[in-house]
């Protein structure tokens, strides 16, 4: 078999566990509220996320495109299938530690560095498509800030609306909603998130010159989908246990406002292509929450822990895509 069929191949077979591990990995954070407050049991909230990440999945291709061809030119790159898989090995690495240590990382992060370090390490700087490559990294740092002031004024608002209902009450109505907050934030994962193995296999396909296009081919769009929502339904607990608990006490009216606010964000991204973090946009939002609740209430220590992961992840992915380059070179 012609050596770059089995590297196409290859490349497939990893960005389909890119996804399935995302599935488990990220969506966990989608879901850390709804379970957190007993709005649902974890094996419902799981379920009800593999359905709609599947849905969410299908829906949309913007964000595929953007990572084919914004961070490198995919018609341009020389031993494009080796840099690829490099990429995925060494996202797929870092997304498996993290996961172990219950640390909520990024796997957009973790995905955009790998592309970007495997990519230098096989033909320079030079290689990089600087314009579009700085767009998704204005995206990827603005997004939890902006995340952070949506949960802060929509949990600001959700205090004036329900100031004089019962606490009981309103925390009971809220539950029942947040079902709904819950399937949305969800979908909305599945169509940013699942894009991005999309774009991967794309991009893998057009460097063995089976494709002539950034279009996303149907096959490509139901294998992503298909492996997040069976990833999803593995579900994350442990990430579920920081997201969920560890940055504050969280009542079902700040899970709601938290599961709206993140889930505006992580559409309107989607909506213009961008790729963004949903775990970042997701912890900033219920930190943006806890400080519109009680500033003090929201436990910073682990919150700075989470931020430290998030700065350290495009870098050390870089890092490591470099090396399996150079490993996988040797080897093809």
């Amino acid at each position: 078999m012609d050596i770059l069929l089995v590297l196409t191949i290859l490349v497939v077979i990893f960005a389909l566990a890119f996804d399935f591990i995302n599935g488990f990995h990220d969506t966990a954070n989608a879901i850390a509220t709804s379970v957190s407050t007993r709005a649902l049991s974890p094996r419902k909230a799981v379920l009800l996320a593999a359905i709609m990440n599947f849905v969410g999945a299908l829906t949309f291709t913007g964000v595929a495109k953007t990572i084919t061809k914004d961070i490198v030119d995919p018609f341009a790159l020389s031993n494009g299938s080796v840099i690829i898989l490099a990429a995925l090995l060494a996202a797929i690495t870092w997304n498996l530690i993290t996961w172990y240590y219950g640390i909520p990382s990024s796997s957009s992060h973790a995905l955009i560095g790998s592309i970007a370090g495997a990519a230098i390490s096989a033909a320079g700087f030079a290689i990089l498509n600087y314009e579009g490559f700085l767009k998704i990294l204005q995206a990827l740092l603005i997004s939890p800030f902006i995340a952070l002031a949506v949960g802060f004024l929509m949990m600001s608002l959700f205090k004036v609306l329900f100031k004089n209902a019962s606490l009981y009450k309103t925390n009971k109505r809220f539950r029942i909603f947040q079902i709904g907050t819950a399937a949305l934030q969800a979908f909305t994962h599945g169509t940013n998130d699942a894009q991005k193995a999309m774009g991967i296999i794309t991009m893998a396909l057009i460097a063995a010159n089976l494709q002539t296009t950034t279009d996303i081919p149907l096959w490509v769009r139901i294998a992503a989908a298909t492996a997040m929502g069976l990833g999803t339904s593995v579900g994350g607990y442990k990430i579920i246990k920081t997201v969920g608990g560890k940055i504050m006490k969280i009542r079902p009216v700040n899970g709601a406002a938290a599961d709206l606010s993140s889930a505006m964000i992580i559409f309107g991204a989607t909506t213009i292509a961008l790729p963004v973090s949903t775990t970042h946009v997701i912890s900033s939002a219920i930190m943006g929450v806890g400080s519109a609740q009680r500033v003090k209430g929201v436990k910073w220590g682990v919150a700075r822990k989470i931020v430290i992961t998030w700065i350290i992840t495009l870098p050390i992915s870089a890092l490591l895509a470099a090396l399996f380059y150079q490993l996988l070179n040797l080897i093809f």
